[in-house]
């Protein structure tokens, strides 16, 4: 009998995902819940298993073809394994027989790998051999160690930024572009930056806070408090705690638009921007204003970690209400952190300069933070707007504030 593989559900919001690899060919024999695909989402990799034994009988689907939640991408003839095969890892060939000439043996030996031996999809396959490239070379990301498609890209990526030229030598420009095909990946996530920018009266305005408060604080109890909790006090806790206190006093900034309503949200999903494995993703801390900072602490290294290893799922990607950004950890000084759809608010973090500040009419030195908050004017008045980085300020700059909540 057979029997349909179906793309599963994608999460919210969720529509559309590609076919990232296929780990399984036509005529494989497959085991209940072994994996034979792996989707991309704008979000993250999702892995389809088989859910039957059986062979492959059809794959419906290309490598980058795009595909919603429901569809058929697969058929399993059900049943059972055919007798005198042995069970395979996902992209193994079979082992080389006794037999086998040495030149075949050889072959097989030179085929391309990534990581520790395992097997290099096709797309990625075919980009390796497209730029001469040795597959050792490029860290392997994907589940089980499997080289992706977007491993080899990233890997192109970074050798271009390396290339360099001499600057006295003749150069044909045309011999040094190159070009690459966007993943099916980028691709959604640039249609979907552009969508926020396009479909939001997005504004941004900018503060700055004395950072001397809190670096003081971190620095008397820093530790104290790595011995009780066996982890770091970070800055970003007093900046999700501040934003809360700011959310609650001006809750248009943690609202969202829902056709032509507005749904104010009483409870406080903090959206965290991570440069993971992937690329830059955005983990949520649900429910964030019951956390002491130890646990808010705790629960962004628990998310930072998934992130690096892109073991994300989604829904610890889903549900935001607002969004924090810390381009400060790059070195970033100012920016205009872009929307995360459908939230109307984010914050944007600096890195920490001394610079010199007025304080009861004399001259101080003094770390500043430069922030900027971007939101949708289409529910938030500029005066909510700075009012919300004023009140974030003065958290800061007075993070007792927090504690008490005054």
């Amino acid at each position: 009998m057979s029997v349909p593989v179906e793309v599963p559900t994608l999460g919210e919001s969720v529509t559309e995902a590609f076919i990232a690899e296929w780990l399984k060919k036509e005529g494989d024999f497959v085991d209940e819940d072994e994996i034979i695909a792996e989707l991309d989402t704008d979000k993250i990799s999702v892995e389809v298993p088989a859910p039957v034994a059986g062979t492959i009988a059809k794959l419906k689907f290309d490598i980058d073809d795009s595909v919603s939640p429901g569809d058929v991408i697969a058929e399993i003839e059900e049943g059972e394994r055919p007798a005198g095969q042995q069970p395979q890892k996902a992209g193994e060939e079979d082992e080389p027989k006794p037999e086998a000439d040495a030149a075949a043996q050889r072959d097989e030996a030179a085929e391309p790998t990534g990581g520790d031996g395992d097997k290099i999809g096709p797309a990625a396959r075919r980009l390796i051999e497209e730029h001469g490239l040795k597959a050792s070379n490029i860290e392997a990301t994907g589940a089980r160690g499997h080289l992706t498609k977007a491993d080899v890209l990233a890997h192109i990526e970074n050798k271009q930024k390396r290339t360099q030229r001499a600057p006295q030598a003749p150069v044909d420009t045309g011999a040094l572009e190159e070009r690459v095909r966007m993943s099916s990946l980028r691709q959604t996530v640039a249609k979907r930056l552009v969508e926020a920018q396009q479909n939001a009266a997005m504004l941004t305005t900018f503060n700055e806070a004395d950072m001397s408060a809190v670096m003081e604080l971190r620095n008397k109890y820093r530790d104290s408090f790595l011995d009780k909790y066996d982890i770091k006090l970070g800055f970003m806790s007093f900046f999700i705690k501040g934003c809360i206190e700011a959310l609650k006093e001006y809750p248009a900034v943690n609202a969202e638009i829902d056709g032509d309503e507005i749904v104010y949200k009483n409870y406080y999903n903090i959206g965290v921007a991570v440069g993971g494995g992937r690329g830059l993703v955005v983990p949520v801390i649900k429910n964030a204003e019951q956390l002491s900072f130890a646990q808010t602490e705790l629960e962004l290294s628990r998310l930072v970690d998934r992130a690096m290893n892109n073991k994300l799922t989604l829904d610890e990607l889903q549900g935001g209400t607002f969004t924090i950004s810390n381009g400060g950890i790059y070195g970033s000084m100012l920016s205009t952190p872009i929307l995360n759809p459908p939230q109307s608010g984010i914050l944007g973090m600096h890195n920490i300069v001394e610079r010199p500040v007025a304080v009861d009419g004399e001259v101080e030195i003094r770390p500043v933070m430069y922030l900027a908050l971007s939101y949708d004017h289409r529910i938030i008045d500029g005066k909510e707007a700075v009012s919300f980085l004023v009140r974030l300020k003065e958290c800061i700059e007075n993070p007792e504030r927090i504690l008490l909540e005054v």
